[in-house]
């Protein structure tokens, strides 16, 4: 049963994360991955509130499946490694200094409001 909900929650969550991120970097006319950030943040958000507020099943839906799928540290390197390589290095600092900072305020603010729920 289990594995039922982390498989139907990241049925959700890649394409969300595909569809997200194609339409937010369309959107924007810079090499940054503004797609992938947002993704990031967005799912440390869910995470936040779903660890901090949800129940075992809810936890393996939501914060497994679904954050599990919809966030990504493969593509984030990828395009950090990318962004470097093409002498972009401060777009490159930019997202790793920017991603760790808003996923952990994210997943903190997440927490946080979960508890004050």
């Amino acid at each position: 049963m289990n594995w039922l909900l982390v498989v139907a929650g990241a049925m959700v969550g890649a394409p969300l994360r595909y569809l997200t991120d194609r339409a937010i970097q369309s959107r924007h006319d810079s090499v940054f991955p503004w797609g992938t950030f947002a993704v990031n943040a967005t799912g440390c958000l869910v995470l936040g509130l779903v660890s901090g507020a949800a129940g075992p099943h809810l936890q393996l839906l939501l914060g497994t499946g679904l954050c599990g799928a919809l966030t990504t540290y493969s593509t984030f390197s990828y395009e950090t490694l990318r962004l470097a390589e093409t002498g972009a290095g401060l777009y490159a600092l930019a997202n790793i200094a920017g991603s760790l900072v808003a996923g952990l305020g994210a997943a903190y603010a997440g927490v946080a409001l979960a508890r004050a729920m």
